[in-house]
């Protein structure tokens, strides 16, 4: 039996094989690598389809909250609101950019709670010192109030660099995530919905001066050749990822995104089992389904064993699951000398429960229908 992956790079490849060669054949013709005609093309289209005035590549979406966090003015021990329930590269491309994470539990969708935000900025100080930035991450291909984050902004002297990195295309009540802060960070890393062949990143705001200053930090602080006016860093996206992103897997993001909801609107119709929950994206987000979350019934006590079963019970039929994620941040040992004891019960229940179901954009009906039929079929220990 055909083993269903969380991710199929095979089938994206045997499509994509021709397209990929020529973007890379035309990069390798130029005879320019890094930081060329392919990149500002990229850069242009890329702002262009998202609306936004300026893209501006990078290496990585770590690195992209970095230079978004360094070109918003972070210094040295600046407090920075997050969420502990994402991929660890939020964190710390705020740890590097000198920054030290605050973190607020999230909401029933594994979001970071919006009005826990509210009051603790309400509240104004942390440690004695008032929380200046703030990075907030559409998680799971959903989009968190962009106007309950415009106002915290406004309102709340907060710096947003908000994280997209798992939610290109998702949009709330009609507006584009990345469209509240003062920038926004996206990865390309391959398992995202606009994947590249390798890493890369970039960073998106409507604001000039940040644009600037996040070109300048990317390139070793250089304003021009050999003029560095910044201590900057080394994070530039290079000439065949551009090209690969922008002839070939952009002008497919349309369709690879209705596969995606179509494979969702599915699960969310056709799975029904009482050992299983499945969270409800928040109210006014258009979803692009990066992953596909789906939580086990059962107490705290039994959590990580219940799920365990479970997905011993998918792989049983030839279906891979994942986790997103099982260690919340603070709890990393990375993080031991930075982070107290925190309230965040509800991302710790998240993390014991979470597991992520197959969702990519070259699932088959037949392969939708046995996830469907195995997660009815399964019955907790």
């Amino acid at each position: 039996m055909k083993r269903i992956e969380l991710n199929d790079f095979q089938a994206s490849w045997r499509q994509h094989r021709a397209a990929v060669r020529s973007a890379v054949d035309r990069v390798g013709e130029s005879g320019w690598f890094i930081l060329g005609p392919e990149v500002e093309a990229f850069e242009r289209v890329l702002a262009e389809a998202w609306g936004i005035d300026h893209a501006v590549g990078c290496g990585s979406g770590l690195d992209a909250i970095e230079l978004g966090l360094r070109a918003a003015g972070i210094a040295a021990g600046d407090k920075v609101l997050t969420t502990p329930l994402s991929a660890f590269a939020t964190t710390l491309a705020i740890v590097r950019a000198g920054g030290v994470p605050v973190f607020a539990d999230v909401d029933e969708a594994g979001l970071i709670d919006l009005a826990l935000c509210d009051a603790r900025l309400e509240a104004g100080l942390e440690n004695d010192e008032p929380i200046r930035f703030m990075v907030p991450v559409h998680l799971y291909g959903h989009s968190l109030d962009l106007a309950v984050l415009r106002r915290l902004q406004e309102t709340r002297g907060c710096a947003v660099v908000e994280d997209c990195a798992q939610a290109i295309g998702a949009t709330h009540n009609g507006e584009p995530i990345g469209s509240a802060g003062v920038a926004a960070a996206v990865s390309f890393y391959p398992t995202k919905n606009l994947g590249a062949l390798g890493d890369g990143g970039a960073l998106l705001t409507s604001r000039d001066e940040v644009a600037a200053k996040a070109r300048c930090l990317r390139d070793y602080g250089q304003r021009g050749r050999f003029d560095h006016v910044m201590l900057g860093m080394n994070s530039r996206l290079d000439e065949i990822q551009a090209a690969i992103l922008s002839r070939v897997f952009l002008p497919k993001l349309e369709w690879a995104t209705h596969q995606r909801r179509a494979t969702a609107a599915r699960y969310r119709r056709e799975i029904r089992n009482d050992a299983l929950r499945l969270p409800e994206p928040p109210a006014g987000s258009t979803s692009v389904w990066h992953l596909f979350p789906v939580l086990v019934e059962a107490s705290d006590r039994d959590a990580e064993r219940v799920r365990a079963g479970f997905r011993e019970h998918l792989d049983a039929a030839a279906i891979e699951s994942g986790v997103h994620f099982p260690k919340l941040i603070p709890d990393q040992p990375a993080l031991c000398d930075l982070v107290s004891s925190l309230e965040v019960d509800r991302a710790r229940a998240f993390a014991r429960r979470e597991v992520s179901l197959p969702i990519h954009p070259y699932l088959s009906d037949g392969d939708v229908d046995r996830v469907v039929e195995a997660c009815n079929a399964w019955k907790a220990a």
